[in-house]
């Protein structure tokens, strides 16, 4: 498989969720903190979802290129991007402290768009 096609051999079942903790999603889990611009939870794949296989590398760090800061996220987020690339529409800039659509972001070291 190459990096620019995803294997469908093994379809995601995008209804097998739970937040980045193992807990149940809960409806007031996009609540923000207003310290920390961030979602009270954030939601992912299960481990078991997740355990059956990546179509691209788990990486854990991104660059937002407006302002060219690096934010790292959860080993369970990075996991969910690495088995459903297309799981997510935005993510979370650590310095612009805001939501921001995946447009904006690269991977670390790449100019590979995140989400993609």
């Amino acid at each position: 498989m190459s990096e620019n096609n995803i294997d469908r051999s093994n379809p995601v079942d995008r209804s097998h969720r739970c937040l980045a903790d193992g807990s149940p999603v809960a409806p007031d889990h996009r609540e923000i903190d207003p310290a920390t611009g961030q979602q009270k939870g954030y939601i992912v794949l299960t481990p078991e979802e997740r355990a059956k296989g990546f179509v691209r590398p788990v990486r854990r760090n991104y660059i937002h290129t407006v302002c060219g800061t690096k934010t790292s996220m959860s080993l369970p987020i990075a996991e969910t991007y690495a088995r459903d690339p297309g799981f997510y529409s935005g993510t979370f800039c650590c310095h612009c402290r805001e939501h921001l659509p995946l447009a904006e972001f690269v991977w670390e070291g790449t100019d590979q768009r995140v989400g993609s």
